[in-house]
C-alpha cells in the first residue's frame, strides 16, 4: 500500500508532451484560472519542432527537448527525464500526450500521471493513441468511450487508475466527433486527478486507488 503524499498548498509540476500540447494548454489554462492549485516548473518535450513546443513557450514556460532517438536505451532516456525533474523539485510528473515508454524510478513511483483517451484496460497499450484509439472503439461496436488518468509504470497505459470519465458513443460518429467529446472530458478529469493529488488524498492499495474524504468534510 502506498499513502497519500502530504498535502501541498501549490504542487511543482513537470509535464511531458510529443505533439500538439492540448492537454498542455489546458492545464495552463486552469492554472491561470485559479482552478488548479499547481505551477509548471518545466515542460520536457520528446520531439523539437512540434506544436506544444511552441504552446509552452508562448505560455512563459521553461522548456527542454528530451529526444527518445538521441538516447541510447529507454533507461538513460528515462534517467535524463527523471534527473531534471528531481533538479526542478517536481513533485508530480503529467504525461500531456508523451507517446514513449518510460521507466519510472523508485522516488517517483505514483508520482507520474497519465491521461489516456479510452476507459482502460481497453484499447489501450503500445500504438493505441491519437485517432487510433476512437477509430479502434468505433470498430469494435462500444455504446460508450471516455478517459482514464492512471498512474504511470513501466507497461504502457497500465498503472493503478485514478480517474475515469464515461461519454456516449453515437451512431453517427467519426473519430474526430468522438475524440472532441472525449477530450471535453479529459478537461475536467485530469485536473480532478491533479487536486486529489495536491490535497494528499489518494492511497494506492496494489492495483486500487482509494480517494480519501476532503479533511475539510470531516466531521
Amino acid at each position: 500500500m502506498s499513502a497519500a503524499p502530504r498535502a501541498r498548498q501549490t504542487l511543482r509540476l513537470v509535464v511531458l508532451i510529443s505533439g500538439t500540447g492540448t492537454t498542455l494548454q489546458n492545464l495552463v489554462e486552469r492554472i491561470r484560472q485559479r482552478k488548479l492549485p499547481a505551477e509548471i516548473r518545466l515542460v520536457i518535450s520528446s520531439k523539437p519542432e512540434v506544436l506544444g513546443v511552441e504552446k509552452a513557450r508562448r505560455a512563459g514556460l521553461a522548456v527542454e527537448i528530451i529526444e527518445r532517438r538521441a538516447a541510447a536505451s529507454v533507461e538513460a532516456f528515462s534517467q535524463a527525464i527523471f534527473d531534471r525533474c528531481r533538479e526542478v523539485e517536481a513533485d508530480l510528473v503529467c504525461m500531456a500526450g508523451f507517446l514513449h515508454l518510460v521507466r519510472i524510478p523508485n522516488d517517483f513511483q505514483n508520482r507520474v500521471m497519465n491521461i489516456h483517451p479510452a476507459l482502460l484496460p481497453a484499447f489501450g497499450g503500445k500504438g493505441y493513441y491519437g485517432l487510433r484509439v476512437h477509430q479502434a472503439v468505433l470498430e469494435y461496436g462500444c455504446k460508450v468511450s471516455g478517459c482514464t488518468v492512471h498512474f504511470a509504470d513501466n507497461e504502457y497505459d497500465h498503472g493503478p487508475i485514478i480517474v475515469q470519465r464515461v461519454v456516449p458513443v453515437l451512431d453517427d460518429d467519426t473519430p474526430e466527433s468522438l475524440a472532441a467529446r472525449v477530450f471535453a472530458e479529459e478537461c475536467e478529469a485530469y485536473p480532478e486527478a491533479i487536486r486529489l493529488f495536491a490535497e494528499g488524498r489518494i492511497r494506492v492499495e496494489g492495483r486500487r486507488v482509494r480517494i480519501l474524504p476532503h479533511p475539510r468534510r470531516e466531521r
